[in-house]
């Protein structure tokens, strides 16, 4: 099975002889693409990035970037016989990243910090180190497929619907798609390992990332706390129509869909979290009902597929990274991008994409930036 699996994807490969770059975070997955690279015979280099303040900072079981993962890299790097090396991006990586992070909490929002990361330091920088390098490709350790299409390269989800990735790498540009590679992309985690352990990886057992890497415990207040120390200010909890009925000790311990924390009792029914006004510093509660959603407007669109016809684009859109794909229509407008939802979507909350497919195609998304009762008119501006 093993080798049947390791032909078809060194088929995938650039030509031995070839250089590339491997992004190495110090997990299986990044390390098993360094090790096929090398097996393909390419000269491989492997990049890791420090993103961390110190390779001793405390280390949190299943999340990425600990301290110990810079030396996994290095470890796997001369067993496989590559140069490696490590590169400084505490600052790029704070001010694009995390300080976005916090800022996007102060505004109501509820950001993805992974496809920020994605955007910015991981691939904007890694294919500029690529070309300064001049190699012919930079290979990560995601689960998405890069296919060549009519019009070029295209961005496809993973084979495995469990490690699918595709949606945290929606804002992968045309040009940087034509310099990537993942060649995880048609394998499921099982057949990963198994490679780490063809390869007598070290980190063949080593846990997957859970946690966001700068987010320990997933307590993200603490997080915005620490960036905006005078993010939390208490302000009102009120219903649909104004009415004042509880108090909260800041917008930052909210998100839209949210139930628990808003601690009102003696009512009939459940509350949810319906909205955050940062400008009057409320959280406005509903019941569930209100958190139906017929559209959704984007900004930051980044579109891989074929033009958007002016009656829109029949497409399947996902509105969070755990959710199911949901059929839809994208509009470009004369103004914002949006998107009319064939049956109404609960809990969505601006600061999260929406991602758009065709099959397994990914066309494009953006952040949401508002959305609309299904009972609405949808203006395209």
């Amino acid at each position: 099975m093993c080798d049947r699996v390791l032909a078809d994807v060194l088929e995938t490969l650039p030509q031995a002889g070839e250089r590339v770059v491997v992004a190495m975070s110090g997990g299986v997955d990044s390390s098993v693409v360094a090790a096929l690279a090398a097996a393909r015979g390419c000269e491989t280099v492997g990049v890791t990035m420090r993103l961390s303040d110190s390779d001793t900072a405390p280390q949190r079981a299943g999340s990425c970037c600990a301290g110990a993962d810079i030396a996994d890299a290095r470890s796997v790097a001369d067993r496989l016989g590559i140069a490696h090396y490590v590169l400084d991006y505490q600052s790029a990586f704070r001010a694009e990243v995390m300080e976005a992070f916090a800022d996007s909490y102060l505004a109501g929002r509820t950001p993805v910090p992974c496809i920020s990361c994605n955007q910015t330091v991981k691939f904007r920088d890694l294919v500029q180190v690529a070309d300064d390098l001049g190699a012919a490709r930079l290979l990560t350790g995601h689960y998405v497929r890069r296919l060549d299409g009519v019009d070029g390269a295209e961005l496809h989800r993973g084979v495995d619907p469990a490690k699918d990735q595709s949606y945290f790498l929606f804002a992968t540009t045309r040009s940087q798609l034509g310099r990537l590679g993942f060649p995880l992309g048609g394998l499921d985690k099982a057949a990963t390992r198994a490679l780490a352990r063809h390869f007598g990886l070290g980190v063949a057992g080593k846990p997957d990332s859970q946690d966001i890497c700068f987010v320990p415990g997933g307590d993200y207040r603490a997080v915005v706390r620490k960036l905006r120390p005078h993010a939390e200010r208490p302000g009102e909890i009120v219903d649909l129509e104004g009415r004042v009925i509880g108090r909260h000790a800041g917008l930052i311990g909210f998100t839209v869909g949210q139930r628990r924390g808003l601690e009102i009792g003696g009512l009939a029914e459940p509350l949810y979290v319906v909205r955050l006004e940062p400008e009057t510093n409320r959280v406005v509660a509903g019941p569930r009902a209100a958190l139906a959603v017929g559209a959704v407007w984007l900004e930051s669109l980044n579109w891989l597929g074929p033009p958007i016809p002016p009656e829109g684009l029949a497409v399947e859109v996902k509105l969070r990274s755990l959710a199911p794909l949901v059929p839809a229509r994208i509009h470009g407008g004369n103004g914002a991008p949006w998107i009319a939802l064939e049956v109404p979507q609960f809990g969505v909350a601006p600061g999260q994409a929406a991602v758009c497919y065709a099959g397994t195609r990914l066309l494009g998304g953006g952040f949401m930036i508002r959305t609309a009762a299904p009972s609405a008119s949808f203006p395209a501006t």
